[in-house]
């Protein structure tokens, strides 16, 4: 397989670089004709995403990224005779992979930081700090994100005590894998302007404390704003260098597209810079971060779209609770191991009402995260009231993770056309211990791609990373097989939630284009629509679900152009 591997990368890589044979026209008035910029891509199959034509072997495209033709590679060579031939062998093309929910800046962010994904214990993770730290000038913040407790021998958060013998006077600051928890040092807990011992809490948040009410050094959701503050802000050279990392390592993994799920005004200003000097690889679907500088803007001038075609701005992303890993998720009734625990409500039923009725009179679209079952109901709650009469229409609501709905309220999303925004990965990454959670009848509704989509949920696919791992190849692992990288459990975890690998990449490219308004340009490979498309080793919808972890991009294109071509070794 890897010597097939190596041949087709070879092929591709070879007829870029020569990028383009053109056939010899037959006379000078053909030559006339064909002038324009025209492209004709070859593969050993297309996978369209169009019902009318799903497979093709032929797409020419013009030079400004325009589809012009689908079909056989007879039938398109024929009708552009003139037409630059870009052949790239047996191959599999399919429809440019879109992310519907990701953060390019915290990729970005998490290259220059230290990296704690992945540790199995908390020493690893101090080792891991010591050795970045290193490097750092004295005095600057050590910044990182990635540590799961769920992940270590002693399931239990960290401590300042912790970080304290190896960083007594540097402060350290470190997010959670799900960024809804964080833990600091005590150099950073002194930087804090307010008294954290006591009983008190935020709103929204929670500060864990010992037995003598003193901070563990742990805070949860809101209460992480405590040490935020105080860290330094980011320099516009940093911030733009974030995203462009982001959008980097994004291309890599095959994605021309991710909705960047929280953008604050200042970092759309970033994206604009780039988007002006024409560096931005990836279409970037903005949501604006929460009821603030960025929706407001949204409803004085109106919806956003940069003229280059690859940055817009429609949505407001609104949180209602936290995350299930760190118990911030709100539950209706207690967390099966926490009695007495019923996570957080970040907005209340009364800030969410106010958020999506300013964003129904504005004509922003609302992308909510909710995770438990008492923050999905709120949700839905506040978009029936916000939206009343027009529930039925097409406004493209979406509820961003929907992890752990009641049965009663998993039908709504589909008759109030509301868009189920999930992340195949997450189970996955959670089945170990997401049980334990929620016990044995709440778990049957979570993570419940294949019910909600029979209720006619749409399915918007994508990985939140830097939560879980950029490539999209993991999700449609994890949407088909519902087991770790192993393979285990065998036959999948809650296998009749499991989607067909077809399921899977519609999520990841024609639904997901649905869910930012863009199913008219791209998603699929059709006349008239942007030449988007990733070149694949492998059929994704002919290998074993096993095999989709390994799919090997051979090459990411936007608007026709390559914006990553694969190394093959």
């Amino acid at each position: 397989m890897r010597a097939l591997h190596a041949i087709q990368g070879k092929l591709l890589i070879a007829a870029i670089a020569a990028c383009v044979m053109p056939c010899a026209p037959a006379d000078a008035a053909q030559a006339r004709a064909d002038s324009a910029d025209i492209t004709v891509l070859v593969a050993g199959r297309i996978h369209t995403m169009d019902a009318a034509r799903p497979r093709a072997q032929a797409m020419a495209f013009d030079g400004e990224g325009r589809i012009l033709a689908v079909g056989t590679r007879e039938a398109v060579q024929a009708e552009f005779p003139n037409g630059a031939l870009l052949d790239v062998g047996p191959t599999t093309v399919v429809p440019g992979l879109i992310d519907a929910h990701g953060h390019v800046a915290g990729l970005g962010l998490n290259a220059m930081r230290a990296d704690l994904a992945g540790t199995t214990s908390k020493d690893e993770a101090v080792r891991r700090l010591r050795d970045f730290a290193a490097d750092l000038p004295p005095g600057t913040w050590l910044l990182g994100r990635g540590w799961d407790q769920n992940r270590w021998t002693e399931k239990q958060f960290p401590s300042a005590r912790d970080l304290d013998a190896l960083f007594p006077d540097r402060p350290v600051w470190l997010r959670r894998v799900d960024g809804h928890a964080a833990w600091a040092n005590s150099a950073a807990l002194a930087l804090v302007e307010r008294d954290l011992s006591g009983d008190w809490q935020p709103d929204g948040g929670r500060i864990e404390r010992d037995v003598q009410g003193q901070p563990t050094g742990i805070f949860i959701d809101e209460a992480m704003a405590l040490v935020d503050a105080q860290v330094p802000e980011l320099e516009d050279e940093v911030a733009s260098r974030a995203l462009a990392l982001g959008m980097q390592a994004a291309v890599a993994h095959g994605l021309t597209g991710v909705h960047d799920a929280g953008v604050s005004l200042s970092t759309l200003k970033h994206y604009q810079q780039l988007a002006d000097r024409g560096e931005m690889p990836i279409r970037v679907y903005a949501m604006a971060d929460g009821d603030g500088e960025a929706l407001e803007m949204l409803c004085r001038d109106g919806l956003y779209a940069h003229p280059g075609g690859r940055l817009q701005m429609r949505a407001v992303k609104v949180f209602a609770d936290g995350a299930l890993g760190s118990r911030g998720a709100a539950l209706l009734a207690d967390y099966s191991d926490d009695p007495g625990n019923r996570g957080l409500m970040l907005a209340s039923e009364q800030q969410l009402a106010k958020v999506t009725a300013k964003a129904e009179r504005c004509n922003v679209q609302v992308a909510t995260h909710a995770i438990g079952d008492r923050g999905n109901r709120a949700v839905l709650d506040a978009y029936a009231a916000a939206l009343a009469n027009k529930v039925g229409s097409d406004h493209r609501w979406r509820i961003e993770h929907a992890q752990v709905l009641a049965a009663t309220d998993l039908p709504r999303l589909g008759r109030m056309g509301v868009v189920a925004s999930m992340q195949p990965t997450h189970a996955t990454s959670d089945m170990a211990w997401a049980g334990d959670r929620l016990g044995p009848e709440r778990i049957q509704h979570a993570y419940a791609w294949r019910e909600l989509r029979d209720s006619g949920a749409r399915l918007a696919l994508g990985s939140d990373f830097p939560v879980e791992s950029v490539g999209p190849r993991l999700g449609l692992y994890s949407a088909t097989t519902r087991a770790d990288a192993d393979g285990a459990p065998a036959g999948g975890w809650q296998p009749e939630e499991k989607l067909t690998a077809f399921e899977a990449l519609r999520g990841f490219t024609l639904d997901a284009a649905y869910a930012g308004f863009d199913e008219d340009a791209i998603g699929s490979l059709e006349v008239g629509k942007r030449a988007d498309f990733v070149v694949l080793a492998e059929d994704p919808l002919q290998i074993e679900p096993r095999q989709l972890r390994e799919l090997t991009v051979l090459g990411t294109y936007v608007d026709g152009e390559a914006v990553y071509i694969g190394r093959v070794e």
